[in-house]
């Protein structure tokens, strides 16, 4: 490699380094910021399940340092949840020098796409599929029985359900993005359509809880958002052409 070539490798790698350093400021920030009212996040975070809770138990705490823990955990996802958007515009502003005019032409929207549907897959979760999952959960128990979920459960449990619709709701934008780049057609899609719909109740058995409900209840929402995307690649497609 010679110096001419080292030193847009170096100025590259520096340009790197400061637009970590500011996304780590702002997720660092934002934790500062919510970590004041992080018993308050965590108590809105089990709502749908302390509402059902009122008269068939009580949730606690069987680590003696959950009580903190547990607070900071849930802080610390919410502030990179918070900063997505930061850190997508930080990732346009280091990949799109690089980029020709059509790419950036499908690249911001894209980008803008996956932070409202990550957002809207979160949201599907907390007001639709948690409220439904804890009253399932809880009315699903014999008869007599005190319901005691430990905290650290519950938040993982929750996290776990955001991520999972979150990224499920990325289905559109892959599905573009392959039919986009080639690596498949609008056409190849459709005719696999059977096994697209197999492929999404196989992955909510492998990021839900192990109960039928919860599989499906990811699993149609998944292939919905598969069919969404088919559409939008095909109308895209028909306008070029």
């Amino acid at each position: 490699m010679t110096q001419d070539q080292e030193q847009p490798l170096i100025s590259h790698l520096i340009e790197l380094r400061n637009r970590l350093l500011k996304v780590v400021l702002v997720v660092a920030v934002l934790f500062i910021g919510l970590f004041l009212f992080a018993n308050d996040l965590y108590l809105i975070l089990v709502k749908p399940l302390s509402a059902l809770l009122e008269n068939h138990g009580q949730m606690i705490a069987t680590g003696v340092a959950s009580p903190f823990l547990v607070p900071i955990k849930l802080t610390s996802v919410m502030a990179v949840l918070l900063a997505m958007p930061y850190m997508l515009h930080q990732a346009w502003g280091f990949i799109s020098p690089g980029l020709y005019q059509n790419e950036k032409k499908f690249a911001v929207p894209l980008l803008v796409s996956s932070v409202v549907l990550f957002y809207a897959g979160v949201s599907f979760a907390y007001f639709v599929v948690l409220p439904i999952a804890f009253g399932f959960f809880t009315l699903a128990g014999p008869q007599g029985i005190s319901i005691m979920p430990d905290i650290t459960n519950i938040l993982d449990f929750c996290l776990n359900m955001f991520f999972a619709f979150g990224f499920a709701f990325e289905i559109p934008v892959a599905t573009f993005l392959l039919v986009l780049t080639g690596i498949t057609s609008v056409e190849a899609l459709a005719e696999k359509r059977s096994y697209i719909f197999l492929g999404c109740f196989v992955v909510g058995m492998l990021v839900t809880p192990p109960d039928v409900f919860s599989q499906t209840i990811l699993a149609l929402p998944m292939y919905a958002l598969f069919e969404l995307g088919v559409i939008a690649s095909r109308v895209i497609k028909t306008e070029e052409d």
